[in-house]
Order: C-alpha cells, then structure tokens, then sequence
C-alpha cells in the first residue's frame, strides 16, 4: 500500500537527474510523461485550469509538534518539525470548512498533487485546504537522519499521528481564528483509514470523514489472506480471461526454468543485470514480478497519470495486450512489468534488489526512507499477511504467515507484532456508534474487499464505483472519467455539506 509513494520518488529521481544534459526533445518527453495533458481539467467553480492538485496555489509551511503525546517522562516537552501545505485561495474567512487531509506514508506533496477532488470542492464550499504529512515521512522526521534507528523508530505509531493531526488542527484553528468552522478530514488508502480513525478517536475535533479506498478491515487482519491477491488476478481476468492464463502460465515456465538452474536463460528472457544465482534471487524475481501487477490494477486509471508510477491509461489493458501479443509468454511477462518499471525506457536492465525490496507489506514497500517508516509500520499495528497461491490467483505460491512476519519483524526492528490491536483500537467492523463517515472504494481496485462495501447506517455510507480504481475519486475531474465515479463525487459533496451545514449549527 504500500511505500509505493517511495517507488514514485524513486521515478522522479531517475527522470530528472542529469536531464539538463539531455536533448531537449529527453526532456520535453519526460515533462510529457509526468504531466500529461489528460491530468488537466477546466473546475466549473472560479475557471480555474489545474493540473490534479496545484502546486503553485499552496504553501509549505512547518509545525512544532510534540514528539510524545503519550509520556510526558520519555522526552518531556519535546518537539519536531512537521510539514504540511495549506492554500486559503477558496476559504470565507473564518466561516468556511476546513478541509483536511491526513498524509499518510509519503512525501506529502504527492498526495497534494494528486488530490484534485478536495480543491475542486473547497472551490465549491469556500474551504480552507491544508495537507498534513504524517510522522516519520517525507521531510518530517522527528529524529532527523537518526530516525530510522531503534529505538528512536519507536513513536511512529497510529496513534501517535492521530495526535499529531488532532493537536495541528486545534492550533491551526486558533492562530487562523477559525474556532468556529467545522473540520472534514480526507485521506485514501492508509490515509483514508487515518480519516475514519480521525472522526472516530477525535469526533469533538473531526465533523465528518471521507475514507478512499481505505482497508480498515483487512489491515486489521480480519478476512482472507489471499484476498488481495484473488481480486488482482481478477482485475486482470475480467479484462481477458486470456490475459490471466498467459500470466499464470509464464510463472509456470519460470519456475521450470528455476528448477532446472538455468539462471543464464532467467537472466536473458527478463533482462537482468545480473544472473541469478540462487532460490532466493528466484524469490526476489517473483516478488519484483508480482509487485508490478499489484500496481497496475491499483492504478487502472481511464487516462495517463503519473501518481505512484508513470503509466497509461487503462494500464491493466495495456498489460494484457502486451502479455498477448508476444511471441511467448515469458518476453510477455518482461514487457508487462516494463510498464511499471522501464515506461521512459531508462533501463537497459533491471537491478533486482534496488527495484523491489521485500518487507512485512506482501504488496510491497517501496524505496528509500519512507519503505523503512512503513515497513517498521507493518511490523507493528498494520497487519498484511497477505499470499498469493497460484489456486485463486495467477501468481506463484509465496506464502506470508503471522510466523513468518513475526520472524521477519523480530530480526529487522527487535519487535514483535500484535494481532488484533488495530482492531481493538480502531474498532474493526464494529462501527454502529460511529457517524459521519464515507467509505468509497472501485471495484477495480484489489484493496476495496479489505474495507467497508456496504453502508451501516444512514451516516456511515459506503459508496462503491464500479469503474473505479484505488481512490479514483479523489483525483480530479477528468474527461475519461466514468460517470460512477461523477456520481460518487457529487454523493460525496453533498454529504460533506450536510455535516458542515449541520455541524455549523452545533448539533454534531
């Protein structure tokens, strides 16, 4: 969920190092790639033309946050610096919303960038915006370079960024004198399950929450754990049942290969830098392979974007026409996970161990610091023991147990997990007193089973898109947009001005 935000800066890196010493057709190529003019649209709301999220409407600004807001003994009144970006462009002042974004595990211009909705409403609402970057990522690390050390990785807890987003949100509001307006938190992914934790921990705080594509239930671990992986394969198989066969039966010619040892022919067919040498360089291959699937149904976006990977539009399509249309399977695997990994062509070969990286997450950590927060995340609260089998899904048997993750766990960051205590904390499915919260989620993408499907009462609504990927919704409006995702936004402002209008009146 995965650290892919790492995987993005990663892609950004590689495209602009050195493009100063490109040809400016390189470069114009990549500026092409990044911002693709279908990531423009026209807001019906003041005429304004932005891309998904505007960079030049917002500032970056820094927060003194406490380091401990649990023990006052540990480090006492300590303090660290805590981004976050806020725009006033659309807010009546000191009566308009406050729409808040809970940053989650990323550099939180990321999220900003691709977030087009909540502008696109504050618009409409006359909202202040302001995106918080959660503890541990991006630019705000509490310890600075040592933050990745034990035990200094110790507060980056659930809890604890709730904290820091309550405590933010409460100050905001007295040094901007907007006491009186009420407070909308969003998120998607990790971050929509920070904003249905926000409204139900801080509801003096939080009026309403909308959730994308948030997995509250099965990073709680509740439910399959071949689910995630099932419902890739799915994606996939609805869009050509051929298309899951000739993926299935390329792991099956790779495994043969492996058996047979024939590292040289592993090497030539998948481009790697380097020959294989082992069963784990076997393992490693897998998981980098099955990682790119799990990113292009995530992203199965109906038009070019740029947000996690730099990818087409219909990238699952796209894949299953590359898979088809090889002269074998195995050169259509290769080509397939190029979509992901090589869409600028950058790679003569791909370096294994510097493109994938596994950890406690099945779906992958990504890259660089922001991989380590999460992975040191999913070896405490957040539960993934997600596997894929090669019974219910197209993918080789990579099995990820609770034992295992507490091998994993002990030996990397000296913790043990514990089951069940997310949902102990955050309530699991047993949300009946909760209120004011939407659970949004596409079919398309292999998160939503792992979250709310159906609505719980009349102020907990679950909103499915059919056509939708993850947290589609959230991004903005676009021509190629399918009409359920039109609706479920103009579901979703309505709702949100619900709340607001009534939590103005004081009776939320």
């Amino acid at each position: 969920m995965a650290g892919w935000w790492s995987l993005l800066l990663f892609t950004l890196t590689v495209l602009t190092e050195g493009a100063a010493a490109r040809p400016p057709t390189f470069r114009s190529r990549v500026i092409e790639l990044l911002f693709p003019p279908s990531c423009y649209c026209k807001w019906k709301h003041g005429g304004y033309t932005l891309r998904d999220g505007s960079k030049d409407q917002l500032q970056e600004k820094y927060f003194t946050q406490i380091l401990d807001h649990f023990n006052y003994n540990s480090l006492g009144n300590g303090t660290y610096s805590q981004r976050y970006l806020i725009t006033d462009q659309y807010w009546k002042k000191n009566y308009g919303p406050i729409f808040f974004y809970t940053g989650n595990e990323g550099d939180i211009w990321a999220f900003a960038l691709n977030s087009g909705f909540i502008f696109e409403l504050a618009a409409a609402q006359g909202a202040l915006v302001i995106f918080a970057e959660h503890r541990y990522y991006g630019k705000s690390l509490p310890f600075g370079d040592e933050s990745f050390n034990i035990p200094n990785i110790g507060l980056l807890t659930v809890e604890q960024a709730l904290a820091d987003y309550a405590v933010m949100i409460t100050e905001l509001k007295k040094e901007l004198g907007a006491e009186k307006c009420p407070v909308i938190v969003f998120g998607g992914s990790y971050g929509g399950m920070l904003s249905v934790y926000m409204r139900i921990r801080y509801p003096n705080i939080v009026a309403g929450a909308l959730g994308a594509s948030a997995p509250i239930l099965s990073t709680a671990g509740m439910g399959d754990a071949g689910q995630f992986f099932r419902d890739v394969t799915a994606d996939f198989e609805n869009c050509n049942p051929a298309c899951k066969d000739a993926v299935r039966s390329a792991f099956q010619q790779l495994q043969t290969l492996a058996q047979k040892e024939d590292y040289a022919r592993i090497q030539a067919v998948f481009s790697l830098c380097k020959t294989p040498s082992s069963p784990k360089d076997i393992h490693q291959l897998n998981g980098f392979l099955r990682n790119a699937f799990t990113l292009l149904a995530m992203m199965d976006y109906p038009y070019n974007t740029s947000f996690m990977s730099v990818m087409p539009a219909f990238p699952v399509k796209v894949a299953c026409e590359t898979m088809l249309n090889r002269s074998d399977v195995l050169s259509g695997l290769r080509d397939a996970v190029g979509i992901v990994y090589n869409s600028t062509g950058e790679h003569s070969c791909y370096d294994l161990y510097s493109l994938y990286v596994e950890c406690a997450d099945p779906t992958g950590c990504g890259l660089g610091f922001n991989s380590f927060a999460w992975d040191y995340q999913a070896c405490t609260e957040i539960e993934m023991c997600f596997e894929s089998n090669n019974v219910t899904d197209m993918f080789p048997p990579m099995p990820f147990t609770e034992s295992m993750r507490v091998e994993y766990c002990t030996k990397r960051w000296a913790v043990v997990p514990r089951p069940g205590w997310l949902k102990t904390q955050y309530w699991g499915d047993a949300l009946s007193t909760a209120s004011n919260i939407i659970f949004s989620n596409g079919d398309l993408d292999p998160w939503a089973n792992g979250g709310i499907r159906k609505s719980l009462s009349e102020s907990l609504i679950a909103i499915n898109i059919p056509e939708g990927a993850h947290h589609l919704d959230l991004r903005a409006s676009n021509a190629a947009d399918p009409d359920s995702v039109i609706k479920a936004r103009q579901k979703e402002a309505q709702l949100i001005a619900q709340w607001v209008k009534t939590a103005r009146e004081g009776t939320f």
